[in-house]
């Protein structure tokens, strides 16, 4: 047998991992046809195959399940390594790669991630925002340290992770003073039939909302579904409907915004969670983050 290719092997993992060529072609930034055929050319090389083609999806055979367990071992001992070097004591900054789904309050992500930047050692935050089943993936090849989400780690999602609990809070609901002036009093009835902004379908934080506006018979009506958490505060600022924010950023929401809370609910709470492929935290940045979250979470 020829030697292994560790290109040709990363190739391979990354699709495991990703679930298919089209995905690891976007990790990877080559095209699903370089992919697919630096896969056959592994395979060549190795003398099996490693798929089972079953219509457009691969699907793993015992031979690519073998792969897979000894490429998870090598490309995350290259990771220990990477690490390693990157925390070397050599007066260059630490870095600290985070994952921000887009259903996070931009406010909430800061509230969680500043701790980490006082840290004595200098620290470099890298932070990417996207989907969380797109963050899960590059969490997976360890292009990220941590994932902040709203809720835990999909169970269908095949990505060897452990949730963190970082707390949670209660929900308050704004508007802009034209909004709040006629809707703030009665709160919460006069909410019924009110100009609703809701959190996209994506949202932890959705299903609870709705499930309580049935609870108190209030009926908003829902002018705008949005899965980023920064255009849907947009369109609040902007007065185009009520929206609701965890109640722990409540007061900077009020100041940056020049919005008005009309009340909150202790009956709604919105959860945070750290994703990362430790069963226990050690990066310095997430224990500090991990350490402040529970005090600062709750509200």
């Amino acid at each position: 047998m020829n030697a292994i290719n560790y290109k040709h092997l990363h190739y391979f993992w990354v699709v495991a991992k990703s679930g298919g060529i089209g995905r690891a072609s976007e990790r990877l930034h080559l095209t699903p046809q370089t992919i697919s055929g630096q896969i056959s050319l592994f395979e060549d090389m190795l003398g099996y195959p490693l798929f089972n083609r079953v219509g457009r999806r691969l699907e793993l055979n015992d031979a690519g399940r073998v792969v897979l367990s000894y490429a998870d071992e090598i490309f995350t001992i290259g990771e220990e390594l990477q690490e390693v070097l990157r925390s070397r004591p050599d007066g260059l900054p630490m870095q600290f790669r985070v994952g921000v789904a887009d259903a996070v309050p931009k406010a909430i992500a800061y509230l969680l991630l500043e701790p980490s930047m006082e840290l004595p050692d200098s620290l470099r935050i890298v932070c990417r925002e996207g989907k969380l089943t797109d963050l899960l993936a590059d969490l997976a090849i360890h292009r990220l340290d941590i994932v902040i989400a709203d809720s835990p780690m999909p169970a269908n999602i095949d990505v060897r992770g452990y949730n963190h609990l970082l707390g949670e809070c209660s929900v308050s609901f704004f508007a802009a003073e034209p909004l709040a002036r006629k809707y703030k009093k009665d709160f919460p009835a006069s909410m019924d039939g009110a100009p609703f902004l809701m959190a996209g379908e994506e949202a932890a934080v959705r299903p609870r909302l709705l499930r309580w506006f049935e609870k108190e018979r209030v009926h908003p009506r829902i002018v705008g579904e949005f899965d980023d958490g920064a255009l849907l505060q947009a369109f609040g600022e902007a007065g185009k409907g009520i929206f609701a924010a965890p109640s722990a950023v409540a007061d900077q929401i009020c100041k940056q915004s020049g919005v008005t809370e009309l009340g909150r609910t202790n009956l709604v709470t919105e959860q945070f969670y750290a994703i990362s492929v430790e069963r226990q935290l050690t990066h310095p940045a997430v224990v500090a983050i991990s350490s402040a979250a529970r005090e600062s979470l709750i509200r």
